[in-house]
């Protein structure tokens, strides 16, 4: 496709296409993607006409309407469409960030690992990103391989960050039970999110399940608490603002299964359990950051 198209308009499809996928699907407001790349709501809402009128972009009429990315959009910025791809996971500095996520990642040094770099072209607002970051990329789907490495460049235009591998590993085999957190550190569900947010601070920790009478009813994560400050809502109770989602999974399942599982069931924690009485529980953070070898 030969649409040459101008910084602010890949800026607006890449965050449009960025916001689509993190929805599953449904309209996106200008004002989204204007906050996910620092704009102005009026210049993404001219930019958007001349996207329509390209063909990228298409208009949701109604109260809950807003744009959506057209297959043309996806072909132009050579991106899978949400229901041919999955989220792999990027680490920025030990921080996992969610609207960031893997499209591809090209090595064209691995026969020289003394040189050898990547260049990682991502999904989402890379701008979040620069050089002397440590990163963690990964698992990949296929050969459910992590990539560590630090950032030494970033093309804008093509949505890449350039980085100095220090590993390529595997998956360990071992089991979820192996490396599992316990006791669990879990938050009352009528606790007020003020007391939730104090306990996740002191744990050094992103989220912790919600106990309901002596049952797992739901996670309570960062996001949740920054969206109840957003919200006013400090002073609710925890079980207001909560995931009312747990996904449970058996002591002696594999780490690679317990990756595939959180990715299907789209949860960052899991509650590990023996013979189905909870005893502790893994993230997606504590596998990519903490289980990779060392080179």
């Amino acid at each position: 496709m030969d649409l040459e198209l101008t910084q602010i308009q890949k800026d607006i499809l890449y965050a449009l296409i960025t916001l689509y996928k993190k929805k599953s699907g449904g309209s996106i407001k200008g004002e989204e993607i204007a906050d996910l790349i620092n704009r102005n709501p009026g210049t993404v809402r001219n930019q958007m006409q001349a996207l329509r009128a390209l063909g990228l972009v298409e208009g949701v009429p109604g109260p809950k309407g807003g744009y959506r990315p057209t297959s043309k959009a996806y072909e132009l910025l050579s991106i899978t469409k949400p229901e041919e791809s999955v989220v792999v996971s990027v680490i920025v500095n030990d921080n996992l960030m969610d609207d960031l996520s893997v499209e591809e990642i090209d090595l064209p040094s691995i026969s020289h690992p003394e040189v050898c770099q990547a260049r990682v072209r991502l999904l989402g607002d890379i701008k979040k990103i620069v050089p002397g970051d440590k990163v963690t990329f990964g698992p990949t789907p296929v050969n459910e391989l992590i990539i560590s490495g630090k950032v030494v460049g970033r093309d804008d235009t093509a949505n890449t960050v350039i980085v100095d591998i220090e590993k390529i590993v595997a998956l360990p085999r071992d089991t979820v039970g192996e490396h599992m957190s316990s006791p669990i550190i879990s938050v009352e569900a009528n606790a007020k999110v003020v007391e939730g947010a104090k306990l996740l601070a002191e744990k050094q920790i992103y989220c912790a399940p919600v106990k309901k009478d002596e049952n797992f009813v739901g996670i309570l994560t960062l996001d949740h608490i920054a969206k109840a400050v957003a919200d006013g809502k400090l002073e609710a109770k925890v079980e207001e603002v909560m995931r009312p989602k747990i996904v449970l999974v058996e002591k002696d399942t594999r780490i690679r299964e317990a990756i595939r599982l959180m990715r299907d069931e789209k949860v960052r924690i899991l509650v590990v359990t023996d013979k189905g009485e909870p005893v502790g529980v893994i993230t997606d953070q504590k596998i990519l950051t903490r289980l990779t070898p060392e080179q």
